[in-house]
């Protein structure tokens, strides 16, 4: 068996379809199905839920949150 080492563009190829969290740099998180995404980090989410200091405030159907807006920790 060899191990082969990821990049970070394998993982994300790998969720397509899954739950994941979006942490915006404003301190707002976005939930929802990940739907696609591009080499910028554009991210376009499904049955996405708006969170504001874990506080569910919005759901959208689909939303796309530009790469530049994302935290990267």
């Amino acid at each position: 068996m060899s191990l082969r080492k990821q990049t970070p563009s394998d993982f994300l190829k790998q969720i397509i379809g899954r739950p994941v969290v979006v942490k915006l740099n404003s301190g707002v998180d976005y939930r929802g199905v990940l739907a696609c995404l591009d080499g910028y980090m554009n991210i376009a989410i499904e049955q996405t839920e708006e969170y504001v200091n874990g506080q569910l405030k919005n759901k959208y159907g689909d939303a796309f949150l530009r790469g530049n807006n994302e935290c990267s920790d």
